[in-house]
């Protein structure tokens, strides 16, 4: 039985519309003008945890995903982003992030030296704090070196926490870096609770700044006590391998307290800094890291290059850097230093 006549038009047909509507497709997506910034605090399985209008009365969590137009593109903790849909923070809903600022930083690892695939750990972080344990377990410098190389390819400040002070002292450590220069906090774990955490507290004031450290040196008891209203389970030791258990399974951003006796809403109240704990690792690839970049964290000996050979290594004959050092324009345990933290991209058991 036919439907239409033998002079059927397109007037005379009805279409049915299929189970994804019949807008047709197009290449140009919204512009999101009225989006809202927010900042990401953590990442679990597919949903962000974001703070939007940070600092005022209003701010609020709001639990979103990514937009499909973001594509493969990564969103981890310390990305500032912006949000359309529910932002009302209320439970149940879902807002979208439909772009990611530009970063100021990205720190990045791998997972060894022979990975090609880098990931990155946080972003737009203004300082790297290394936990290291001075005592159980034993402190390794390589790994900190391999630290210090990445926060110098990100750009950031070091900074060196060492815990545990009570076990062991720090002098000899802290001698093998003094020829770098990076600001250095000893802590004592009886001291946490009082004064030992105010005084990490006043290097990390205005600033993001990332804890990383290998399993078991305290990382996540220290931050416990930077930020006693966000209290995160901690592990322990094992006495037979020296080796700590992962406790902290993802990154969080969390705020420090305000300093005290500062006015509340004022600027110091608003933004005291914010602290990033990030899960424990037992290695730390830099397969990723180009050699060039980590020079410029040497200013003292990074004019000194000009006369290197193309694709210099620093360590090798025909390097500048030995005569520029000894026409004095630097000193002799800097370029040690710039070496040694060069040579810590190669792998060595222990790292």
């Amino acid at each position: 039985m036919r439907r239409y006549g033998k002079d059927a038009d397109e007037d005379d047909i009805r279409s049915r519309p299929g189970r994804r509507g019949s807008r047709p497709r197009t290449r140009i997506r919204p512009k999101h003008e009225d989006a809202a910034e927010a900042m990401i605090l953590t990442v679990d399985r597919g949903r962000m945890t974001c703070l939007v209008d940070g600092g005022t009365k209003d701010e609020r969590l709001v639990t979103a995903m990514k937009a499909r137009e973001l594509g493969r593109k990564g969103v981890v903790v310390g990305d500032i982003v912006n949000l359309v849909g529910d932002l009302s923070g209320a439970p149940d809903t879902l807002a979208r992030i439909v772009r990611v600022e530009e970063r100021t930083s990205v720190l990045r690892r791998t997972a060894d030296d022979d990975d090609p695939y880098e990931r990155i750990v946080v972003a737009n972080a203004e300082q790297l704090a290394i936990v290291t344990a001075l005592a159980n377990p034993e402190p390794r410098p390589r790994l900190i070196d391999r630290c210090l190389v990445a926060a110098y390819d990100a750009g950031m400040e070091p900074l060196l926490v060492l815990t545990k002070s009570d076990l062991a002292p720090a002098d000899e450590l802290l001698e093998s870096y003094a020829a770098l220069g990076i600001d250095y906090v000893v802590t004592r774990h009886d001291e946490l609770a009082t004064a030992g955490a105010e005084a990490v507290r006043e290097y990390l004031r205005g600033k993001t700044t990332v804890f990383i450290g290998h399993s078991g040196v305290g990382k996540t008891t220290l931050v416990n006590a930077l930020v006693p209203d966000q209290q995160r389970s901690t592990g322990h030791v094992n006495a037979v391998t020296g080796r700590g258990r992962h406790t902290t399974v993802s990154a969080l951003a969390l705020r420090l307290p305000p300093p005290p006796g500062v006015k509340p809403g004022s600027r110091k109240a608003l933004d005291p800094g914010w602290v990033i704990d990030t899960p424990g690792f037992r290695s730390f690839g830099l397969s990723h890291i180009d050699p060039s970049r980590v020079i410029l964290a040497f200013p003292d000996l990074e004019p000194g290059t000009e006369g290197c050979p193309r694709a210099c290594s620093h360590d090798e004959p025909d390097c500048a850097l030995d005569a520029w050092v000894a026409d004095g324009h630097a000193e002799a345990a800097r370029l040690y230093s710039l070496r040694r933290l060069l040579a810590a991209k190669e792998a060595h058991e222990g790292d």
